[in-house]
Formats: structure tokens, C-alpha cells, sequence
């Protein structure tokens, strides 16, 4: 069968190619290996945030005594929170494949692999079949990255998709890495009642954002009773007795922690193997394939978005760069991605948002800067919300107002990143931002007020 695009993954970067694609009057296909969402919807960003409110509704129980409740005897039960977040992924796949027919797009389960002549042969339980389309994207996406001192046996040393579904609360747990899947795992194990010990190997947690905003979720974690060792290298784990021995070393020496379960969150490595790359003449660079603005690979008429290409590996990201290039080949103009405005969220409790430069970075960078800083607890919305951990951090050129950077941890703060985002797009100016009326009582007045204090000119402070 002939197509005008054929898109092999069906994450959030396949299928939301696939919807615009045939939006632009495309025939289409989506080549999945599994099911329909890819691991965003299944095993990432969907039910990892399902998991985190059941945790954030069992703490908001434990404390209701702080808001005027009594509530007696509040316990969870660890497998119905398991099985509802299961239960959400499952629903939202569902949706997927509503809009898949919705669109008129053409699913076909297997695995696919590209042929030379623009050609994907799909195999699966039966005999394999052999796809034509005038041209082919790539969206294979990513899995949990494995070190060599740390290979997941998915029992006592897991990733994330085991994190997501173990069969009864671990009394113990050591996570090795703390960028947002480690750190979201954190919080959650931690409130719902296990021992949780984070192991970092660079100097701060959350090492991609602000240095304040590290210190600030480190503060916050060590008052949950969250372990946190950086600076920390996991050299190996025995796991020939009942539970783990993680074996480590830092600047005061080596050492030997005991836990029930090891998770394994230093990253995510690009599903490339066994696509057939090389028979088609796509070139890879350091573990990713090479596209232009478009994404186009240097191969003619294949293309590559998501985890597999140069950028973060974000759901966000991918949905972006699919639309990008789907539009590119309908013979339309898109502007390409400005990897420098996109939104970066980590959904633990508090959460961390952030876009843009940090302190560091913009300085090192040579700018002359102005920095605002509003904790949450000079806000209104969040004392009366009873959430006062954070504060919003603003970071402006000095001598053209430019908006180099934002960063946030509190309360809801993922929803309030956008805003920043779209006024970085739109080239806003401090001065503008700072006019701008921001309705009260709101958490996102603080960023008017971290705006304010960077100017001279807060209030509340």
C-alpha cells in the first residue's frame, strides 16, 4: 500500500505527526511496536503524574489537621494505586486510537524498519509486510538508559516502568540519578511511606536547573526525610541476598547502603537498533540521527523527530518537532524550533518549572543581568493554600530588558510556566512584564513580583 507519510512510533511525537500530517490531507500510517502513546502515555508523563496525585491526596490527608479536618485512620492501599494509574494510562491510549480513527490514519502493529525506495517492512506475529510512502519519519523514541554497574534485572533492579508497577510498597529504596524521573519517583515512594535514599552523581540534584533551585528542592526533600548523596558514584550492587547491598563512593570514602529496591534513573538512551539506518544511508552523531531544521535526515525522504535527534527528550519537544516536519512536507514554511524557549517540568511536590538561561549560564554567557527573586511565602494564594515552600527567580538582561531566564519551585508551578515562555516568544521586556496586571490573590502574581524585585520595584517583599 502506498502512502503519502508513514511514521514509525506512535509517542508524542508519532501520532501527533500523524493527526497534523493528515489534517494536511495526507495519507498516513503509524507503524507501533507496542501501544498506541509510546512510553509517554504508558509508562511516562501520564501515569507517573496519575501516581504522584494519589501520593499528594494520601499527604494532603495526613495534614488535614493543619486546614481544620479531622480525619482518623487514613491509610492507602498501595496495589488500587497502582491500578488506577494504570488505569488512566489505559484511557488515554484509548483516546489515541479514537483519534487515529477519527483522522482516517491506518495503525499497523509490528516492527518497523526501513528499506531503501522509501519502503518500511512492519514485522509481527504473522508474516511481515512491506510498506511504501513517499516519505517516512522516524519516531522511535527512548528507554531507560542502563550503566554498566547498574543492569536492570527488573526484580531488585529496576527502571522506570517497573517503578510504576511493583506489586507491594518497598519498605527501602536508593535512586540512582535526580533529574525529573528520579526526583518524581522520590517524592512519591516517600509519601506513600517507603525509605528513599537518592544517589547523585554531579554535585547538586536536579543538576540541569538553577543552583537555588537545587538547594531549595534539597532543603525541602531532607525535611521529608529523603537521603540525598551527591557527588556520588554507584560502583555496584549485590543483589545475591534478599535484598540489595548499592556499594558507593564519595569524597569521604566508600561505602555500602542496604535497600529492597535499586531504581535506575540516569537517563534515556534512543531506540536506534535494528531500524535498518544504514541500508537507507541515515548517519547518527553521538547516539542520535542527524536532521536539518525540518528533520530531514541525510538520507531523502526519511525523517526523524523525538528522543532520536539532537534536543531534550521531551514529549513537548517532539510533538513540536512532528508538526514541524509534517508541515515542511506538505509544502508548507514552519518556523523552526527554538530550542532555547522550551519549558522544562518536574512533577514532584513541590514542582520545578523552568525555561530559559540560569544564573550561571547567563552570566558565564557575559551579560550584565538583573535577578528577581518572590518567595511563595510573601503570596497570599499560597499561604491560604497552605504551600509555601519556593519562590520564583527571574533573570533579565540589563541593558535591553530581554527575559533570559525563569525558574520556579512551588506549588503549580508547571502551570505557570507557559506564561513565560509565550513572553519570551514575543520578545516582552522586563518593564513590559512588570506592568503587566496579574489577577489577585494568584500564585502567579509572583512572577510580577520577582520581576518587580529585579527592577526595584516589589511590594510584598
Amino acid at each position: 500500500m502506498e502512502y503519502d507519510v508513514i511514521i514509525i512510533g506512535s509517542g508524542p511525537g508519532g501520532y501527533v505527526a500523524a493527526i497534523r500530517a493528515s489534517q494536511l490531507g495526507l495519507k498516513t500510517a503509524v507503524v507501533e511496536k507496542e501501544s498506541l502513546g509510546g512510553v509517554c502515555l504508558n509508562w511516562g508523563c501520564i501515569p507517573t503524574k496519575a501516581l504522584i496525585k494519589s501520593a499528594q491526596v494520601f499527604q494532603y490527608i495526613q495534614h488535614a489537621e493543619d486546614y481544620g479536618i479531622s480525619v482518623d485512620g487514613a491509610k492507602h492501599d498501595f496495589s488500587k494505586v497502582i491500578k488506577r494509574s494504570r488505569d488512566v494510562a489505559a484511557g488515554m491510549s484509548k483516546g489515541v486510537q479514537f483519534l487515529m480513527k477519527k483522522n482516517k490514519i491506518d495503525v499497523i502493529i509490528g516492527y518497523g524498519q526501513v528499506l531503501p525506495g522509501k519502503k518500511v517492512e512492519v514485522k509481527g506475529s504473522g508474516a511481515s509486510k512491506i510498506l511504501s510512502a513517499k516519505n517516512i519519519i522516524l519516531a522511535t523514541g527512548g528507554r531507560s538508559r542502563e550503566l554498566s554497574s547498574l543492569k536492570q534485572d527488573g526484580k531488585k533492579i529496576i527502571g522506570y516502568r517497573e517503578a510504576m508497577t511493583l506489586p507491594k510498597l518497598p519498605k527501602s529504596i536508593v535512586i540512582v540519578g535526580s533529574g525529573a524521573i528520579g526526583i518524581e519517583f522520590a517524592y512519591f515512594y516517600n509519601a506513600m511511606g517507603s525509605d528513599v535514599t537518592i544517589m547523585e552523581f554531579l554535585p547538586a540534584i536536579v543538576p540541569n536547573e538553577d543552583a537555588d533551585v537545587s538547594k531549595s528542592l534539597e532543603s525541602i526533600f531532607k525535611k521529608k526525610g529523603i537521603k540525598i548523596n551527591t557527588s556520588t558514584e554507584v560502583t555496584g550492587v549485590d543483589k545475591s541476598g534478599k535484598s540489595c547491598i548499592v556499594s558507593f563512593k564519595n569524597s569521604k570514602g566508600e561505602h555500602k547502603i542496604e535497600c529492597e529496591i535499586v531504581l535506575s534513573a540516569v537517563g534515556v538512551s534512543t531506540n536506534l537498533e535494528n531500524l535498518g539506518l544504514e541500508s537507507v544511508g541515515i548517519n547518527t552523531k553521538n547516539g542520535r540521527v542527524v536532521v536539518d531544521d525540518v528533520y530531514k535526515t541525510t538520507a531523502p525522504g526519511y525523517y526523524a523527530i523525538g528522543d532520536i535527534v539532537h534536543g531534550p527528550a521531551l514529549a513537548h519537544v517532539a510533538s513540536a518537532e512532528g508538526i514541524i516536519c509534517v508541515e515542511a512536507i506538505a509544502g508548507h514554511s514552519p518556523d523552526s524550533l527554538d530550542y532555547n524557549n522550551i519549558p522544562g517540568c518536574t512533577y514532584s511536590s513541590p514542582e520545578i518549572a523552568s525555561v530559559g538561561m540560569t544564573e550561571k549560564a547567563a552570566r558565564d554567557a557575559g551579560y550584565e543581568i538583573k535577578v528577581g527573586k518572590f518567595p511563595f511565602s510573601a503570596s497570599g494564594k499560597a499561604s491560604s493554600s497552605g504551600e509555601t515552600d519556593g519562590f520564583v527567580k527571574m533573570i533579565f538582561d540589563s541593558k535591553y530588558g530581554e527575559l533570559l531566564g525563569a525558574h520556579m519551585i512551588g506549588t503549580n508551578v508547571t502551570e505557570m510556566i507557559a506564561e513565560i515562555v509565550a513572553v519570551r516568544k514575543l520578545e516582552t521586556t522586563g518593564m513590559e512584564l512588570l506592568k503587566t496586571v496579574h489577577p489577585h490573590p494568584t500564585m502567579s502574581e509572583a512572577i510580577m513580583e520577582a520581576t518587580a524585585a529585579a527592577y526595584g520595584e516589589v511590594i510584598h517583599l
